[in-house]
């Protein structure tokens, strides 16, 4: 099956290339595929949909983050067809990442917890989409990866701090266990993408991403035990539900 690539698998591609020895991800003896990243027994590229969204995403990525099997940021680009991704940088800004943010066709948003706001910064908890200047997409600005990382990149992003940032806290422990955050609120990239669309008015599109972030988890806990390959049950149900929620939409 031919599955065209979006930015996250060629920004993947491109790190790769450019890496002095392979990333040594936990079950680096499993044979994966080159797009989805999990074993390829249980690869999931034949499920993946693009959804119809008014809504777009710039992933800001910590360096190898995209190496990463379990890093869920290119659940985003595989179902929202505008979806970009650079790697970040602490001493300089990509030229086309910020012509992106600066883009008049986009109100960009930087995703963070408010209490980083900094004094002037506006925090936001939904993005009314009559609210928004004529013309203009919302584009849903995430940093990926770890807790300290995205700290990190954020505090060392000027460039960030003048944007609005819309800010969540979920009342519940995020499901994300692959590499589950220190504190409540730090939910996959994912499930805060999934959120992002909640709040921007498109609940049917959250769904879809929410149960594809659930396929993903699945997949890859499939991937890593010998004692899951007998039914396949779970797995099953996860694709028709998503296929499912792409009808209701």
């Amino acid at each position: 099956m031919s599955v065209e690539l979006h930015a996250i698998h060629k920004l993947y591609q491109y790190r790769k290339a450019i890496s002095s020895r392979p990333y040594g991800a936990r079950g680096k003896n499993l044979v994966r595929c080159e797009l989805c990243l999990l074993a390829k027994v249980y690869c999931t590229c034949e499920s993946r949909r693009q959804l119809v969204s008014n809504n777009a995403f710039l992933l800001i990525m910590y360096d190898d983050e995209v190496l990463k099997p379990s890093n869920s940021g290119r659940l985003i680009a595989d179902l929202i067809p505008d979806t970009h991704a650079y790697i970040w940088s602490r001493t300089y800004a990509n030229r086309k990442m910020m012509a992106l943010i600066e883009d008049p066709n986009y109100q960009p948003f930087i995703i963070f917890p408010g209490e980083y706001a900094n004094e002037e910064q506006q925090v936001l908890s939904k993005v009314e989409p009559s609210s928004l200047p004529r013309g203009k997409k919302p584009l849903f600005i995430l940093l990926d990866g770890s807790w300290r990382e995205a700290i990190r990149m954020f505090r060392k992003s000027p460039y960030l701090h003048h944007l609005p940032m819309l800010s969540f806290t979920p009342d519940t422990v995020a499901k994300y266990g692959l590499r589950k955050g220190s504190r409540d609120f730090q939910l996959g990239t994912a499930e805060v993408a999934a959120l992002a669309l909640g709040a921007a008015g498109e609940p049917d599109n959250a769904a879809s991403l929410n149960i594809w972030f659930e396929l993903f988890i699945e997949s890859s806990i499939f991937s890593r035990s010998r004692k899951s390959t007998h039914d396949l049950t779970p797995l099953t149900k996860l694709r028709e539900a998503f296929l499912t929620s792409l009808d209701s939409e």
